[in-house]
């Protein structure tokens, strides 16, 4: 009996490790395809396609921790789909690469991403690199490297323009075309209204330029100049000023830089400013910069210098509130203290910047 029993179930046994006359059945693989096959772009911000096939419903992500690069959809229920690929702008100055991973099941594709820092041929300073610019290469005037500063009330300095946020009544007070940015002091009605507008970043040391096209409207006063992040009062807190034009009280083509402090300032008699001679300065461009270390600063036209201040290492905050983050501001005043006299038939002005770079040390 017990023979006979153990018969069939060795039977049934040998047959199963035989297969049983079939194969066992081999789990099938997911398919993904996409289009094109790699992504690439320049150092813009922008938004590029990847056409994603696949055998069922897919996830698309980017590796973790990249945060210059979305995707939408992240999930698509259907098999095929156009994503979304949002790329960030690329202010690092230097080409990189990511990837993007389409999961449909168990099976895993990666998509790369490359984004180039930038074709622009810059000069650096020996010692320094990039760390920040702005080329106004694109459109409009960008929001998000700037801050505005709104309003009248003279300023300090007895000025007559309204400053405003990029446009007043439609027009365009500061807009952008042709690879410069263009503030334009502009009447409208019986007012002036003009831009001031300030980076969001701010820094401590380093070498500052912005190669600039002024303008010869008498009463008109461009600057490109620093403030202090941290600023509480004027002018304890420090001013430098890179740049300042103003043919009423300066003359034509000639700029100015200066350092305001507590102890040196034009308002007690001990301003630390120097007049340079600058030709063509309303007809052609020429590159403004000032170097800043914690010895001193050193002002340059057309890379020569032409002004110095020295930190007299005494630790005295009179003479050099200058070891914090500082904003760069650019602006188009009229009238007012150095503004001078005025003729608005010559309306508008226009004040021109190619770029603004910031660069510090090694």
């Amino acid at each position: 009996m017990k023979a006979f029993h153990l018969f069939p179930v060795l039977f049934l046994a040998l047959a199963c490790a035989c297969g049983g006359g079939g194969e066992t059945p081999v789990p099938s693989k997911e398919t993904i395809t996409f289009s094109p096959a790699a992504l690439s772009c320049d150092e813009n911000a922008q938004t590029l396609t990847l056409n994603v096939t696949a055998s069922g419903a897919f996830q698309v992500y980017p590796e973790d921790g990249v945060d210059w690069v979305s995707v939408d959809p992240a999930y698509s229920a259907e098999p095929a789909a156009a994503v979304a690929v949002k790329v960030k702008k690329n202010d690092t100055f230097k080409d990189r690469e990511t990837t993007i991973t389409v999961k449909c099941g168990s099976t895993r594709e990666k998509v790369t991403l490359s984004q180039s820092g930038g074709k622009v041929d810059i000069t650096i300073p020996e010692g320094y690199h990039l760390v920040w610019r702005d080329e106004f290469d694109e459109g409009k005037v960008p929001s998000s490297e700037w801050w505005y500063e709104t309003g009248g009330g003279g300023w300090g300095n007895a000025e007559l323009q309204e400053y405003v946020a990029q446009n007043k009544d439609g027009k365009d007070i500061a807009s952008i075309s042709d690879g410069t940015l263009k503030i334009a002091a502009t009447k409208i009605g019986d007012t002036v209204y003009s831009v001031r507008m300030n980076t969001s970043q701010g820094w401590t040391y380093g070498w500052f330029e912005a190669r600039i096209k002024v303008t010869d409207v008498p009463g008109s006063w461009p600057a490109f100049w620093m403030m202090p992040k941290n600023f509480t009062s004027w002018p304890r807190d420090g001013e430098v000023d890179i740049m300042e034009y103003a043919i009423s009280t300066q003359g034509k083509d000639k700029s100015s830089s200066s350092i305001h402090c507590e102890r040196y300032n034009h308002t007690i008699g001990t301003g630390k400013t120097h007049v340079q001679a600058v030709s063509g300065a309303a007809s052609q461009f020429h590159v403004y910069a000032c170097e800043w270390t914690a010895d001193g600063f050193t002002f340059y036209i057309d890379g020569k210098a032409h002004h110095t201040f020295a930190n007299d290492k005494k630790g005295d905050y009179a003479t050099w509130p200058f070891s914090n983050p500082f904003y760069l501001k650019l602006n188009l005043a009229w009238g007012g203290n150095m503004g001078g006299s005025r003729d608005e038939s010559k309306l508008p002005a226009v004040y021109e910047i190619d770029y603004v770079r910031v660069f510090q040390k090694d």
